[in-house]
């Protein structure tokens, strides 16, 4: 795993919250098809740029994830 590879990761991701207003952490997976890991790194990366923001699903269970407007 190297920065360039998290990086296109969290450009899955993002093209994926950017066709959608909001998406769960599972949901997203099943887009992207990114494992745990993968998911996570990418998350990390847009949340550091300030691209996403963040919450719980009601049961605490699930991240919800929508870009940043």
């Amino acid at each position: 795993m190297n920065v360039e590879t998290i990086g296109n990761w969290a450009g899955l991701v993002w093209n994926a919250l950017n066709e959608a207003d909001v998406l769960g952490t599972k949901q997203i997976k099943k887009v992207t098809k990114l494992k745990d890991k993968e998911l996570f790194a990418a998350i990390g990366w847009l949340a550091r740029e300030n691209k996403i923001t963040i919450s719980e699903s009601e049961d605490e269970k699930e991240l919800l994830l929508a870009l940043v407007k």
